[in-house]
């Protein structure tokens, strides 16, 4: 094989592996919830679980796991809402957190600082597409 060929290869295929993992994407909803953050269901009141710029959500019974998803990260983009609140990109976040209310109001319940790097509209519930990390 050609090197030419060999690279045209090696291109498509990873076009292809990036493709892939976008069908592996999961869709859901979320909102935000403001402080005070702890105690999570997780570490308690331990101020080194939650990263650095405040990137992490509680998380509905759908992703909870009994619990096993402590520490989980994931990929999350808006996707859709009312009055167009998807800043566009995306953020990584870590759970912290079983969702507190009942029911849950989102899949996915998202810390203020990690609400706004997808949402211009605060108090908005919005459609992701959320993929592990």
């Amino acid at each position: 094989m050609s090197p030419l060929r060999l690279v045209i290869a090696v291109l498509l295929l990873s076009i292809s592996c990036k493709q892939v993992s976008l069908v592996l994407a999961d869709i859901g909803t979320a909102t935000s919830y403001d402080p005070p953050y702890a105690p999570t269901k997780c570490n308690g009141n331990r101020a080194d679980q939650f990263p650095p710029g405040n990137l992490f959500v509680q998380v509905s019974e759908v992703l909870w796991d009994n619990g096993a998803a402590c520490g989980r990260r994931y990929r999350l983009r808006c996707l859709s809402g009312s009055n167009k609140p998807c800043k566009g990109g995306t953020v990584d976040v870590r759970v912290v957190d079983f969702c507190s209310r009942r029911p849950c109001p989102s899949t996915i319940v998202m810390s203020n600082d990690a609400f706004d790097a997808v949402s211009r509209s605060p108090d908005a519930k919005i459609n992701i597409e959320f993929i592990q990390i």
